[in-house]
């Protein structure tokens, strides 16, 4: 299985520059799901769901989000707020010509999708693989926080770029990949990707933009915004960095919820458990309610 060759489709700034993202599109005129990866990932993470979507009719977009994979990937900082990631996602389907549109995402794919779908009406369903709704997260408690240390070690310019390539990637192998199978095709994309010239600190910029220190310990926040669309959350028993609360509570903000739990598999659900989240997907996409 392989991901459709890719397009290159530009994404006008408002307050920053345009970006250039690389962006795999099925094609079709069936309903259009798109698919967004987390770190330190690309599109390829979703191969096996984008297939299975696309042979029952759907057309899938799955794109390398910016700083990632074959997208564009600024150095500074300033370039990876949420606000932009926004509306990368909203621009690649204006370039499309999609206006509505059913979502999933991974990672910070998921964490990027809930933000998606509190700003935009556009959005018709949408699947959170392995992180919660934001205020599930920041209020899920210290376990969780402990869990998140990396977080607040990636705020330090330059350090976890030293760290983490040193030695043939061994803190990398260690941490990241340790639940995986030796020889795991992932690892090596992950350190492939991550050795290309400013691709490391692109990939951190997510977080250094995105993670505010002076507000990771309270566990309070304002209510947000409710969410309406039908939203389902995927959990993994083997999570290295994310508890279970942290997806159950998302049904305190989302009105209509479904939680599933994956037995037996690490982070990288959609890699690592293919079939399962395939028929998740396609049970979700299809109004199913089972959980």
């Amino acid at each position: 299985m392989t991901l459709p060759e890719p397009r290159r489709i530009a994404v006008p700034g408002t307050t920053l520059p345009e970006i250039t993202l690389s962006v795999h599109d099925t094609g079709g005129v069936g309903s259009p799901v798109l698919l967004l990866h987390g770190w330190p990932d690309r599109a390829a993470l979703w191969t096996h769901q984008a297939a299975a979507l696309a042979g029952a009719g759907y057309r899938v977009v799955v794109p390398d989000l910016r700083g990632f994979g074959d997208s564009d990937r600024p150095a500074e900082v300033e370039h990876y707020p949420m606000r932009a990631l926004v509306a990368d996602v909203l621009g690649i389907a204006d370039a499309l010509g999609i206006d509505r549109f059913a979502l999933a995402g991974h990672d910070w794919g998921a964490s990027l999708g809930w933000a998606v779908t509190l700003a935009s009406p556009r959005v018709t369903r949408y699947a959170a693989f392995s992180v919660g709704h934001p205020a599930a997260f920041a209020t899920a408690g210290f376990r969780q926080k402990a869990m998140s240390w990396y977080m607040l070690w990636f705020q330090f310019p330059g350090v976890a770029e030293q760290v983490m390539p040193a030695e043939d990637w061994q803190f990398l192998r260690g941490w990241l990949h340790a639940t995986l199978p030796d020889g795991h095709p992932m690892a090596a994309r992950h350190v492939a990707d991550l050795s290309r010239p400013g691709a490391l600190t692109a990939s951190l910029n997510w977080y250094r933009a995105n993670v505010d220190p002076a507000r990771f310990v309270p566990t309070t926040m304002p209510q947000p915004p409710r969410i309406t669309v039908p939203t389902m959350g995927v959990w993994s028993d083997g999570d290295l960095a994310l508890t279970e609360g942290q997806m159950r509570g998302s049904s305190a903000y989302v009105d209509d919820f479904r939680f599933e739990r994956v037995e037996g598999c690490g982070h990288w659900i959609p890699e690592e458990a293919p079939e399962a989240a395939s028929a998740l997907l396609l049970d979700f996409l299809a109004g199913g309610r089972e959980g």
